[in-house]
């Protein structure tokens, strides 16, 4: 995943567009690029301007993409229509298609189009192998017929933001270099990775065309947003928003009270302290060693303190069992002695709205794989993800139509129109849905690899049964639970949930709204008479909507990016298709 996310920055920062003019820059005007030479052979577009469309399977450029595949048909063997029409592959399937093939070229792999089993329809193929391929965002401009109801210009849009890269333009230096500077040139994912270590990697070209970049500056950003995000947590308020939410405390407080063949004479680790609630619960269980993780230098303290506090420190003076370190989980090894798979019980609060924001599991993850004993417990040890269709009431319209006696609904209506493009999180009331909940994802916490953090999910909402007319879906909720199961809890197995449909947690819940409401009925209401208008209106309701969602770690460090996709099906089996939608939270 670093190495990843190392060749996605190297990559936006080589091709650096303008978002003012919408033109490309020249690079070998503005004098960044004196001593680059363009390849024999390569064209020019009428502009004078870098041609823009890079071969599949060598570095030749062209400046159209009949060009390019022309090449790569008599060059390379590779019919790229051929094999588009052969197969059936939609816009969907061709994307993942090229980004398949250049994954496989960047590794020496063998590109098997025949493969009966499909390799490239994996939804790791919608993020682009390269952010600024120019290729798949013009592979079917010639194509007269659309697939109805897919916005493509939308779609480009949304596909690039999957992989746009945070990063401060001005503080990354780039250049050319030659074969005489000794730094090595990426042909595999491994010598990415060892470039990496280095500090310097080079990525996409020959010696004379490599570009540049400096690996450390990653780490830099990484550090940076680390330093942001435990400082955070060094605000008393947050402890006690989180430490007053009975729902998440008593979860946990009851797991580890509660279960005592558990944790009697355990070695437990709790990842993210904080204020050592939850280890403190671990040493009143019985525990025979806990050992508190905290990044933050100020809750580390504070967490220490309490512990003395409570006479639960691991000292000569207090002959406790706890202990704190402050460090990283993945760097625990510099601060205490702690001998890998040691620990009988890890325990770890690391949810972040909609589960997954904070990307703090990779950390949990990280330490099951290497402090955690064979068959040892995890707490919790599964998560669930759930949706569902909120209604109008769950909106700001209501109370912006009547204020006072007053119309302000257009606030209401640009308020609205503001959630299309940003989460919201808010406390969503069971009565303001307008379909049933939807199982969208569940880990498995003991087992899961870290890679499973990303995902894509789909799921159908129904309406509610006892709805006697249409109502408009304005988006999808989500929200979570975890579970403290039989598996590990044997006494006493729980469930911290943050559902509507229970008591509101600081969590709430996430809320995406639809760029445009979906009218919504049971199917029993919508037979008889045909009905006239576009799919999903209020003249011509769907019965269920289908969705498609992705959530995946953003290319800002401690970020997510969630894709949504809504299709509209009605009664008779119409279908309408929404454009992709992406929200970054």
């Amino acid at each position: 995943m670093a190495a990843a996310a190392v060749t996605k920055m190297v990559k936006d920062e080589l091709h650096n567009y303008s978002d003012e003019d919408d033109t490309e820059e020249n690079f070998s005007e503005d004098g960044d690029w004196g001593d680059w030479e363009e390849e024999a052979g390569m064209e020019e577009d009428g502009d004078g301007s870098e041609s823009d469309f890079l071969c599949l399977f060598c570095d030749s450029h062209y400046v159209s993409c009949a060009l390019l595949f022309e090449h790569c048909l008599v060059s390379h063997g590779f019919d790229f229509h051929g094999v588009r029409k052969e197969l059936k592959l939609d816009f969907y399937a061709s994307f993942k298609l090229i980004n398949y093939v250049r994954s496989q070229v960047a590794e020496n792999k063998a590109v098997d189009v025949k493969d009966v089993n499909f390799p490239w329809d994996d939804e790791k193929y919608l993020k682009p192998f390269w952010q600024e391929d120019s290729l798949l965002y013009s592979f079917a401009d010639d194509e007269e017929e659309e697939e109805e109801g897919l916005d493509r210009e939308g779609l480009m849009e949304d596909l690039q933001k999957l992989g746009d890269l945070s990063i401060d333009v001005e503080a990354i230096g780039e250049s050319s270099v030659s074969s005489n500077k000794g730094v090595t040139l990426i042909s595999s994912c491994s010598d990415l990775k060892r470039s990496c270590k280095d500090g310097l990697v080079v990525v996409n070209g020959k010696d004379e065309e490599a570009r540049v970049c400096d690996g450390r500056l990653v780490g830099r950003n990484v550090r940076k947003v680390n330093e942001n995000y435990f400082g955070s947590y060094s605000s008393f308020g947050i402890h006690k928003e989180m430490i007053s939410d009975k729902v998440r405390t008593e979860a946990y407080r009851d797991a580890l009270l509660k279960n005592p063949s558990l944790l009697s004479g355990s070695v437990v680790m709790d990842v993210g302290c904080g204020t050592g609630i939850l280890s403190l619960f671990a040493a009143q269980a019985g525990a025979s060693r806990v050992i508190a993780v905290e990044a933050s230098e100020k809750m580390a303290k504070v967490a220490t303190k309490i512990a003395k506090d409570n006479k639960m420190f691991n000292d000569k003076e207090h002959n406790g069992v706890l202990e704190v370190a402050n460090s990283m989980v993945e760097e625990l090894e510099n601060s205490i002695q702690i001998q890998p798979q040691s620990v009988d019980v890890l325990v770890s609060e690391w949810m972040g709205y909609c589960l997954l924001y904070e990307s703090m599991l990779t950390s949990v993850l990280y330490a099951r794989d290497r402090w955690l004993k064979p068959g040892g417990a995890i707490l919790p040890d599964t998560a669930t993800m759930f949706v569902a269709g909120f209604g109008k009431g769950a909106t700001s319209l209501p109370f912006w139509e009547d204020v006072y006696g007053f119309d302000m609904s257009s606030i209401g209506k640009e308020i609205l129109e503001d959630t299309t493009r940003i989460p919201i999180v808010d406390v969503i009331e069971d009565r303001d849905l307008v379909t049933g909940p939807a199982l969208l994802k569940a880990f498995d916490l003991a087992t899961m690899k870290p890679d499973e953090v990303d995902f894509t999910a789909t799921a159908t909402l129904e309406p509610i049964d006892s709805e006697t007319e249409a109502r408009l879906c304005h988006g999808v909720v989500l929200w979570f639970d975890t579970g403290f199961t039989n598996r590990f809890c044997k006494e006493n197995p729980t469930v911290l949930s943050t559902s509507p449909y229970t008591p509101p947690t600081h969590w709430a819940q996430t809320v995406l709204t639809f760029q445009e409401p979906i009218s919504l009925a049971p199917a029993t209401l919508l037979s008889g008479a045909e009905r006239r208008g576009a799919i999903g209106t209020e003249e011509s309701p769907v019965s269920s909507i289908h969705l498609r969602v992705s959530v995946a770690r953003a290319s800002e460090h401690r970020s997510i990016d969630v894709s949504l996709e809504a299709t509209g099906v009605s009664s008779k089996g119409q279908k309408r298709r929404w454009p992709v939608q992406i929200f970054n939270l």
